[in-house]
């Protein structure tokens, strides 16, 4: 079993801001496979789904962002899902608006969601999907991570959505995450 697990915040108030790009991903799979976030668990949304003939979790931690880790880490105890089948995407302030970037492991570099995610599941070697949000230039980091797309935007995040779907499904076909990051890298 896969776990793939988008970062954000819950709640109306932060639907299609920069920061819930994470729950934009895992939300596109879901539709993709018509299925619905319809579970509850470990302080968690989730949506189950079977892609390459491999089932797959579809996560939306219920925490909000920077307490993410409180939902991924036992919700991989719970499922005994392996750190090697987790995939976590989330908003990169330091790519470029719409850029997706894979990586295999790393620090948590500022990201919040992240070093919470570090912190309860005991490692930095886990995959993560990157997407781009830009770096603010007026105003300050928690406004412009909790602000919303303009129109011209929103095509680029569209775009860079799909692509971030399109790396997983490639994962999920039985490709290795390194054959994966060269690909979408």
């Amino acid at each position: 079993m896969k776990m793939i697990v988008g970062l954000g915040n819950i709640g109306k108030k932060y639907e299609n801001t920069r920061h819930n790009v994470g729950f934009s991903v895992v939300e596109e799979l879901a539709n993709r496979y018509n299925v619905d976030f319809n579970k509850e668990k470990c302080e968690a949304l989730i949506a189950t789904a079977f892609i390459s003939n491999e089932k797959v979790l579809l996560v939306k931690p219920t925490t909000f962002m920077n307490d993410s880790g409180r939902a991924v880490g036992p919700l991989l105890d719970y499922f005994k899902i392996e750190v090697e089948d987790l995939i976590i995407i989330h908003d990169d302030m330091d790519l470029q608006l719409g850029r997706i970037r894979l990586r295999q492991k790393g620090s948590a570099g500022g990201h919040n969601g992240i070093k919470s995610v570090i912190a309860h599941v005991h490692t930095q070697a886990f995959k993560r999907v990157k997407v781009g949000i830009d770096h603010p230039q007026q105003m300050s980091v928690v406004n412009w991570v909790l602000s919303r797309f303009s129109v011209t935007e929103q095509a680029l995040m569209k775009d860079a959505v799909t692509q971030a779907c399109d790396a997983v499904e490639y994962w999920l076909a039985g490709n290795t995450f390194m054959n994966t990051m060269n690909r979408f890298n």
